[in-house]
Parts: C-alpha cells; structure tokens; sequence
C-alpha cells in the first residue's frame, strides 16, 4: 500500500463565526487544514528475466579474449622496448664472445675457422676484414669475435 497526495478539494475550513466557503473582509480564502491523502495499491512490478541469445554470448567472450590477447602482447611489446624479454630471467648475461690471437703465417680464414670452429668462416672472415678497414694481420694480435 502506498499513500499519494491529491490536490487540495475546494472546500475552506470554517473560522469562527463563517462557514465554509466565506472569504474574509480582506478577500483571502482559507486553504484546507491539511492535503488530502489517499491510499493506492502498490503497483506490481515483474521482474523480467533478460533471455540473451547464443549469439550475444559468443560476441562477448570473442570480445573479450580478444581483449585478452591485446593486453598481453602490449605487454610483451612494452618489455621488449624496455631493454629485454618479459620472460628473461633477472640477471644479465655477459655476450658470448669468442678470441683468437694471431700467429705468424696466419690468414683471416685460419682465424676465422678457430673463432666458429665447425661452421661456414666465409660470413666471419667478411666481418672481420670489414671491420679491421682491410688491415693485415699482425702476429701476437688478438681478434675478439661476437656472433
């Protein structure tokens, strides 16, 4: 039950001496003593359940690991970017590097076969003379060699 106010009925409350209605001298009505309330039934409310479609279940979870996805590889790209793998273990690694003294009677391709012993010397003996300006090799030198 739920009580609502109604606008005022238009009848005056009685002063002394005047009936119902009569203004006074001065023109003024008298307003009813209070509001008029009246008693009204609740109205029901039904709570609907939302019957959502297989489809709209789908969008969302697609959505969502979509999202999923997306956050994960921003942060693979941010720890990338940062100065190392999000995966990598917390102590650095010092580069592995390999070094090779010259001996008399040595070539680049001898150095080389020492420096990547079982693999292709012809991409070292390229970087090495490269980055010695096509220098000749002095014995006693020692050549260090970063894969």
């Amino acid at each position: 039950m739920a009580a609502v106010m109604t606008a005022p009925r238009t009848y005056t409350r009685p002063t002394r001496g005047r009936s119902c209605g009569q203004p006074y001298e001065d023109g003024r009505i008298v307003p009813p003593a209070r509001p008029m309330l009246t008693v009204v039934a609740e109205p029901v409310v039904h709570p609907r359940r939302r019957v959502r479609s297989r489809a709209v279940y789908w969008r969302r979870r697609v959505v969502v690991t979509a999202l999923a996805l997306g956050t994960v590889a921003l942060a693979g790209r941010a720890g990338v970017a940062l100065g190392g793998s999000p995966l990598a273990s917390s102590e650095r690694r010092p580069p592995l590097t390999s070094s090779s003294v010259v001996r008399t009677g040595d070539n680049l391709w001898d150095v080389a076969r020492r420096l990547v012993p079982g693999s292709d010397p012809r991409p070292v003996v390229d970087q090495i003379d490269k980055a010695r300006h096509h220098a000749p090799l002095v014995p006693g030198e020692t050549i260090v060699w970063q894969p």
